[in-house]
C-alpha cells in the first residue's frame, strides 16, 4: 500500500448558507467602508481542513494517508473518526493549550463563498515534520494550505529527504510572498491550484507558465464546473472534463477531493489524463454531499461511475 504524507490544515468547518446573492448587497462605491451582515440559513459544524480532507479522500482510494499536522485539545473525537477510516495519525501533534483551527464558510445562491479562518493550533504546524514519521519515507507528500512558516519548511524538507511532493498553496497564496511561492515550487511533482490562484502565483513570483515548468514537473489548474487543465513539462496540455454530478449540494472540499484522486493516480503509475479524471470523479462525489468528508464510495461503485462518466473502463490497479 502506498503511504502519503499529507501536510496542511486540520480544522472544524462551520457551514452556513445565505439564501441570496452577495453581489446584491455589496455596493461597489462603498467598499472602503464595507459593513455587511447576512442572515444565514442553518449552521453545521463539520470535520474539515485541507489536509484532513485530502487524507480522507486518499483513504477511500485504498491509499494509506499519514497526517502531518498540528491540532488542539478538541481533536480527540475527530482523530478517532479519521483513524477508523484508515488515516494514520502518528505524525499529528496535539497541543492541549490551543483549540483546533476553525473555518467559517458562508455560501450564496451562486456558490460564491465568504470565509473566515481561525488558525489555533495550526500556528505550530512547523513543529510537525515529514521526517518525523516512523518507518520508511512516504512515496509522496502533499504540501497543502497551512501555517505559512510550515508551508515554507515542508518543500525544503521534502527535497532534503528525497520525498516527491505536490505543492498546493491554495488560499495561502495571499499570505505567501513571491519568493516563498517560487521556492516552494522547486522540484515539485506538480503545482496544483485553481485558475485564480494560478494568476496570483504567476503575478507574485513573476513567472509565466514556462517559468513555472522550469521549477516543477507539471502545473494542474482546476476550473470548477469546466473541469481541469494539466500542463506537463515537455508535453501537450491535457484537458480533463468534469465528471457529471447528480445534484450540486455543496462545493466545499471538492478541490481537496480532486487532489486525493489525482494523487491516487500518480502513485499508482497512471498518466496525467487518468490521474486528472480520478480527481474529477472523486470531486463529483464530494459536491453531491454536505461538508467535505461526508461522501463515500467503494472500488466497484467508483469503477462503474468512472466508465459511465468518461466512456472508458477504469484502468486495472486503480
Amino acid at each position: 500500500m502506498h503511504e502519503i504524507a499529507v501536510t496542511g490544515s486540520v480544522a472544524f468547518d462551520h457551514i452556513m448558507n445565505f439564501p441570496g446573492r452577495f453581489k446584491d448587497h455589496i455596493l461597489p462605491d462603498k467598499l472602503h467602508i464595507l459593513n455587511v451582515s447576512f442572515l444565514v440559513q442553518g449552521l453545521q459544524r463539520l470535520r474539515g481542513g485541507c489536509a484532513a480532507n485530502v487524507a480522507y479522500a486518499l483513504a477511500l482510494h485504498g491509499v494509506r494517508p499519514r497526517l502531518v499536522a498540528a491540532v488542539g485539545s478538541d481533536f480527540a473525537d475527530y482523530g478517532r473518526w479519521l483513524e477508523e477510516r484508515g488515516v494514520d495519525l502518528a505524525g499529528t501533534h496535539v497541543h492541549e493549550d490551543l483549540l483546533t483551527a476553525s473555518c467559517f464558510i458562508t455560501t450564496d445562491l451562486d456558490n460564491n463563498q465568504i470565509t473566515g479562518f481561525y488558525p489555533g493550533a495550526m500556528a505550530r504546524a512547523a513543529d510537525a515534520l515529514v521526517g518525523g514519521l516512523p518507518g520508511a519515507h512516504p512515496a509522496l507528500a502533499i504540501v497543502s494550505p497551512n501555517d505559512p512558516a510550515a508551508m515554507k519548511a515542508y518543500p525544503e524538507e521534502c527535497r532534503r529527504l528525497g520525498v516527491p511532493f505536490i505543492y498546493d498553496p491554495g488560499q495561502q497564496v495571499i499570505a505567501l510572498d513571491g519568493a516563498a511561492l517560487s521556492a516552494g515550487l522547486v522540484g515539485a511533482r506538480a503545482l496544483v491550484v485553481n485558475d485564480y490562484e494560478l494568476a496570483i502565483v504567476q503575478e507574485k513570483a513573476g513567472l509565466d507558465m514556462e517559468g513555472l515548468l522550469e521549477r516543477c514537473e507539471a502545473v494542474v489548474v482546476t476550473l470548477g464546473e469546466h473541469g481541469s487543465r494539466i500542463h506537463p513539462r515537455g508535453g501537450d496540455v491535457v484537458e480533463v472534463p468534469v465528471a457529471p454530478v447528480a445534484d450540486v449540494v455543496d462545493p466545499t472540499g471538492a478541490g481537496d477531493a480532486y487532489r486525493g484522486g489525482l494523487i491516487k493516480g500518480l502513485v499508482s503509475g497512471a498518466g496525467w489524463e487518468t490521474s486528472g479524471r480520478l480527481g474529477a470523479l472523486t470531486a463529483s462525489y464530494c459536491v453531491e454531499s454536505k461538508g467535505t468528508s461526508s461522501y463515500g464510495f467503494d472500488r466497484a461503485a467508483f469503477a462503474a461511475r468512472y466508465e459511465a462518466a468518461f466512456g472508458r473502463a477504469l484502468p486495472r490497479g486503480l
